[in-house]
């Protein structure tokens, strides 16, 4: 990040450069030559900011998704949100985790390799104790889980599986399988330590519980869909789910059935010539026999047109639209 000077250095440079002190030219060329960068290899960046924010967006779904699964299971209070994506090397992130931690290890059929979900003890031992009818509250264990226990959390992970496999279903569609769960980290060596990984980060509160659960993501999850990872392809998948959308919504509207009423005329009557009505009366409305009638929709006028005959049924024939009417003007 570039150095920026207070307004009292901006003042003594200013100075210098006016007293003869400086010399603005050597100040020129001194920024027109090349500067070196330390660049760390062991820390190297493989994904840019764009590719960043749409894995982001990704698991924005996903803890929308998650919270709403944990919340029916454990019928309490949850709520999870993303709080950071960052790359580190892979040996940084299972240095950051705690020793004694539940991870569980997906597969990402057809990608390649494992994603590794992190579940910290104060989240875990919470849905724990909830699970097996308690309050939520976090609990200390010495010890390791019990086979139960175990089969406990496996059994929620692995249900938890369509949530994962629906927040990727922007991206690529993957079959998540739980393949391992571990309570050490330094059992989990599926990964070089000094692999570029993204680890997306949750926060995650679950009654009056908070920890984290972390995701971590090998590139070579990731590489054969980096391509997908741009603003230009959300677009325009956004662009074609709008396309598509809007042509389902018109076939549909193209299947919706509408009143229709052609208007033959109409007159006032007094309720003496009403009551007195015989058969063979004429009545006589206030439509000219050469004027067009009214066809309207809902009772708006849309159209003009003529009666006629169709397959011994009466008709009307559309002579034209009725422009610049609407249920404003009516």
């Amino acid at each position: 990040m570039d150095e920026v000077l207070s307004q009292n250095e901006i003042d003594a440079l200013l100075s210098a450069i006016s007293s003869g002190e400086m010399d603005a030219d050597e100040l020129k060329k001194e920024e027109e030559e090349k500067k070196i960068r330390v660049y760390d290899f062991k820390r190297a960046l493989r994904f840019s900011k764009d590719q960043i924010r749409s894995i982001s967006r990704i698991h924005e779904n996903y803890a929308r998704m998650l919270t709403t699964f944990f919340a029916t299971q454990l019928r309490s209070y949850v709520n999870i949100s993303v709080t950071s994506v960052d790359q580190v090397p892979y040996e940084e992130f299972i240095r950051s985790i705690p020793k004694k931690t539940i991870l569980n290890l997906y597969g990402m059929e057809p990608l390649d390799g494992n994603l590794i979900m992190e579940i910290n003890p104060n989240i875990a031992y919470a849905l724990l104790d909830r699970l097996l009818g308690g309050k939520g509250s976090t609990i200390t264990k010495d010890g390791n889980l019990t086979e139960i226990e175990k089969t406990l959390f496996m059994q929620m992970f692995e249900k938890a599986e369509d949530a994962l496999r629906d927040a990727w279903s922007s991206v690529v569609e993957i079959e998540p399988v739980l393949e391992e769960f571990e309570e050490n980290p330094q059992f989990m060596q599926k990964i070089a330590p000094n692999e570029t990984v993204v680890v997306v980060s949750l926060t995650t509160v679950i009654g009056e519980t908070t920890g984290m659960i972390n995701i971590c993501i090998p590139h070579v999850i990731l590489e054969p869909i980096i391509p997908k990872l741009s603003v230009h392809y959300w677009m325009q998948s956004n662009s074609n789910k709008d396309e598509q959308a809007y042509g389902k919504m018109q076939q549909n509207l193209k299947k919706t059935e509408v009143e229709l009423k052609a208007i033959l005329g109409a007159t006032t009557i007094s309720i003496h010539d009403f009551l007195n009505f015989q058969q063979g009366d004429i009545i006589s409305l206030d439509q000219p026999i050469d004027a067009p009638l009214l066809l309207s929709i809902y009772d708006q006028p849309k159209f003009f047109a003529q009666p006629g005959k169709f397959k011994n049924k009466m008709s009307v024939q559309i002579l034209e639209e009725i422009k610049g009417v609407n249920e404003d003007d009516e």
